[in-house]
C-alpha cells in the first residue's frame, strides 16, 4: 500500500530542465520549494517562484529557511505575469489559484503542470513556537516532495 506521500507525489520519469514553484502569493510555500530545490540540485535544475497574486516577504520563512542552510531573505515575491523567462519543463503548484494559473499558461505553452496541495503554514494560530512548527512542517513536508519527485540522491562521501 502507498502512503500518502507517496499518493500526493508524482513518480516523474526523466529530471526537468527548468521548474518553476507557485503558490498563492510566493510568499511561504513557493519560495520555500525553490530554495529546497537549488539546495539540492545545484547547478542541474533551472529553479524559479511565482504566485498567483502579490504578496509580502514572510519572516518565519526566512527563520525555518535558515535552519536547514537556504538564506532566502534576498527574494521579493512576483506574480506569474511579472515573470521575466519562460520555457519551463514543469510548472508545480502549491495552492488551488496558483494551479489555475498555471493551467492558463499552459494553453499557449507546452509544459507540464503537478499539483502539489499543500498546507498554508500561515493559518497556523498559537505561540511562536507552535507557528514556526507549522512552517517547519511544511518545509520538510516540501523537501520529501522535491527530493522523491526529482529522484535526489546524497553525494558519495569520500
Amino acid at each position: 500500500m502507498r502512503t500518502a506521500l507517496e499518493r500526493l507525489t508524482p513518480v516523474g520519469g526523466a529530471r526537468p530542465g527548468a521548474v518553476l514553484f507557485a503558490c498563492g502569493m510566493n510568499a511561504v510555500r513557493s519560495p520555500m520549494a525553490a530554495c529546497i530545490a537549488r539546495q539540492l540540485f545545484p547547478n542541474q535544475i533551472y529553479v524559479r517562484s511565482c504566485g498567483a497574486r502579490s504578496g509580502a516577504p514572510d519572516p518565519f520563512v526566512d527563520a525555518v529557511m535558515q535552519e536547514i542552510g537556504c538564506d532566502i531573505s534576498r527574494h521579493r515575491p512576483k506574480t506569474f505575469e511579472e515573470l521575466d523567462e519562460s520555457g519551463f519543463d514543469l510548472i508545480i503548484s502549491l495552492a488551488p489559484e496558483a494551479h489555475h494559473k498555471a493551467l492558463e499558461m499552459t494553453r499557449t505553452e507546452a509544459v507540464e503542470v503537478e499539483y502539489w496541495p499543500t498546507p498554508d503554514p500561515t493559518l497556523a494560530t498559537g505561540s511562536r513556537d507552535q507557528i514556526l512548527d507549522s512552517y517547519r512542517g511544511v518545509r520538510d513536508l516540501l523537501m520529501a516532495r522535491i527530493k522523491k519527485r526529482f529522484a535526489w540522491s546524497p553525494a558519495p562521501s569520500g
